[in-house]
């Protein structure tokens, strides 16, 4: 092991390592292993929380679209955070649905959209329509708000 070091967040160590054979180097990344609880599905069954299934519908919904892995991989570990948070030895996948789409409203409206058209499983163009008017209702009035807010900067620059 030639370096090692606590990542920015504090989850994880990140290892700079040289094979002794071949003196080719590599990082590796060790991460604590907690115990995840059992994702209750919506037909009652239990499974196994899998990172790889969170991780592999955000590459899905981020296709294509300015998200860098680095972001998809933040979002994996807010959410296994939150997941750890509640203490619970059972999550309903409801739970990491919505939060997974919380997440993807901030970063990019087209993967949220995209993630939540196979999620909430729309049955017809108007359900799909009425989430879209949704997002632009929130889009206009997060607009409002930050035009408001440079409104009253402006404004007390004035007075000083």
């Amino acid at each position: 092991m030639i370096d090692s070091r606590l990542s920015k967040d504090g989850n994880m160590v990140r290892r700079r390592r040289e094979c002794l054979k071949c003196a080719r180097r590599f990082t590796t990344y060790e991460r604590v292993e907690e115990t995840m609880p059992l994702v209750v599905k919506k037909d009652g069954r239990r499974e196994s929380y899998d990172r790889m299934k969170i991780v592999n519908g955000l590459k899905r919904a981020c296709e294509k679209r300015p998200v860098s892995i680095n972001t998809i991989e933040a979002i994996a570990d807010r959410l296994e955070r939150a997941l750890q948070e509640r203490g619970e030895k059972e999550v309903p996948s409801s739970f990491i649905g919505e939060a997974v789409m919380r997440e993807l409203h901030d970063v990019d409206e087209v993967a949220y959209v995209r993630f939540a058209s196979v999620y909430r499983s729309f049955k017809d163009i108007n359900e799909f329509m009425v989430e879209l008017e949704e997002l632009l209702k929130a889009r206009k009035e997060q607009s409002v708000r930050q035009a408001a807010a440079k409104s009253r900067k402006g404004q007390g620059n004035r007075l000083s």
